[in-house]
């Protein structure tokens, strides 16, 4: 396998003995042309199936990405052509260059891919056949540290373990608004003392929200940590927690699904969410523990509810339990390759 990556990181060709696959940086973040792909797949290919992980971040909202995917089809670089789409646009979202995108890999993709049913349907609102779409859920890790003695991870993470009163809840991710920190800030407030310890966790992006959540900090077992987590450290803070809120706002028109939604449901704790697109999974499989967005009036009354019944909590959230089972990392491998052999085969038939 030969994996096709931007120059952020390392500029030279590398071998990743975990994937045991050969990483070659070719192109640059929003790349205008990517010729240093083309060339890329002239020397290493050419390939039977290219497959694009795409972020609107990474590629842009121009057509530059599927000009070069058009032009890899035409010179036989690549026999099929699959692409992730991670978040999908609704017209509603104003972005005329996604919405652009998202129209015209109709003609040049032969397959597409999503995490969820929202982004299934938007893009066949949208013209892109229903045969050429295909749900394939985000992965879940089961967490490896389920297990391990909470001293010693709150440790691990420079939290002092004698602090823990009550349940402990933790909001694991970046500092930006669109977490909905400062809705959970709110709820804090009005909850009074006693039976939770709060910490949320990451590095700030926005320094109001920043500073709205800094200010719980005299409100006695609220901890902040303000700094990048890796995802093993992030798996770390869930394994220790007792819950994980996630008071989500999403932006208008935007589906995608939420990365930190899957590593807290491999943990197999209660999870409290709000009912958007990003955590559209937990409000399918947990509808009683999600909340509307922005009403931290519902988000301080679902947890003293959880405070109080705690133990029915955890078994009402067995439905999730499963699903991450069947969303184990290996077995949405195994979706991904049944879907590449099929389109392998229909080329080559």
């Amino acid at each position: 396998m030969v994996v096709f990556s931007t120059r952020e990181v390392f500029r030279e060709p590398y071998m990743d003995r975990v994937a045991q696959a050969r990483i070659i940086p070719c192109y640059e973040r929003i790349d205008q042309s990517y010729k240093g792909l083309l060339e890329a797949l002239t020397e290493n290919g050419p390939v039977d199936l290219l497959h694009v992980e795409h972020e609107y971040g990474i590629y842009g909202e121009g057509t530059a990405l599927l000009n070069a995917l058009d032009e890899a089809k035409a010179e036989g670089l690549a026999s099929r052509v699959v692409i992730t789409m991670h978040t999908v646009y609704h017209p509603y979202s104003g972005r005329s260059g996604a919405l652009r995108f998202q129209e015209e890999m109709r003609d040049v993709v032969d397959a597409v891919i999503v995490h969820s049913r929202l982004q299934e349907f938007e893009l066949q609102t949208q013209g892109i056949p229903a045969e050429k779409i295909h749900r394939i859920p985000h992965g879940t890790l089961i967490n490896p540290y389920l297990g391990y003695p909470r001293g010693q991870l709150a440790q691990s993470l420079g939290i002092d373990p004698g602090i823990f009163e009550g349940l402990v809840l933790v909001t694991p991710g970046f500092i930006r608004r669109d977490k909905g920190l400062d809705v959970l800030a709110s709820a804090l407030r009005g909850l009074g003392e006693g039976g939770f310890t709060f910490i949320a966790a990451g590095e700030p992006r926005n320094p109001e929200v920043l500073e709205e959540v800094m200010d719980l900090r005299d409100r006695g077992r609220v901890i902040i940590i303000t700094r990048y987590l890796s995802s093993d450290e992030i798996l770390r803070l869930i394994a220790l927690s007792d819950a994980i809120v996630l008071a989500y706002r999403d932006k208008p028109g935007t589906y995608s699904v939420s990365g930190i939604l899957h590593l807290s449901m491999g943990s197999l704790k209660p999870i409290i969410g709000t009912r958007t697109p990003r955590l559209v999974e937990l409000y399918s499989h947990a509808p009683r523990m999600t909340i509307p967005p922005g009403n931290p009036v519902e988000l301080r009354r679902l947890l003293r509810w959880i405070r109080v019944n705690y133990d029915y909590a955890v078994a009402y959230m067995a439905e999730t339990y499963a699903y991450a089972a069947r969303t184990e990392w290996h077995r949405i491998a195994r979706r991904h390759i049944a879907l590449y052999r099929r389109l392998v085969a229909g080329a080559a038939g």
